[in-house]
């Protein structure tokens, strides 16, 4: 990382930085060029890893991806504006998270645990994950991570 001045290392100000945050991008392998795709996210810290779920429909194009080369990058991001540093210049008052791994499609039991957590971190409080799951309508991607960085502008 070139700025180590704004690299995060601490876990739970990692965890911070990826609460606050709502749009996942999954970058994925598709030949010549990669394929990103936004998406929301619930997710969780197991271990030095992170564990992201993200939903799906049941066919396409991103699974026929994950399915031929599973390995992937996430990033998520936040933005609160401009402001200016110390030396007078401007820059952007942003915090982020980069991560590789592999992303896999969930078995019922990570699926209703993945839609528990999106749930929660979308604040949707008026559906069960469990009669989510068991309508058999949505594909829920496993997405563990285990080497990532974090950074955020610290003005």
């Amino acid at each position: 990382m070139r700025r180590k001045d704004r690299e995060v290392i601490d876990l739970k100000e990692i965890i911070e930085i990826i609460n606050s945050c709502d749009t996942l991008r999954l970058g994925i392998h598709n030949g010549e060029y990669p394929y990103v795709v936004p998406l929301s996210y619930g997710f969780e810290a197991v271990d030095d890893k992170f564990v992201f779920y993200t939903h799906s429909a049941m066919k396409g194009l991103k699974l026929d991806l994950i399915k031929a080369n599973p390995k992937v990058c996430v990033e998520i991001d936040g933005m609160n504006g401009y402001v200016e540093t110390k030396t007078g210049g401007v820059t952007t008052n942003y915090k982020s998270f980069i991560g590789f791994g592999t992303a896999e499609i969930a078995d019922y039991d990570d699926t209703v645990k993945g839609l528990k957590l999106l749930l929660e971190h979308c604040n949707v409080t008026n559906h069960s994950a469990e009669e989510c799951a068991k309508l058999g309508i949505t594909t829920v991607l496993k997405i563990t991570v285990d080497n990532y960085t974090a950074k955020r502008f610290k003005g």
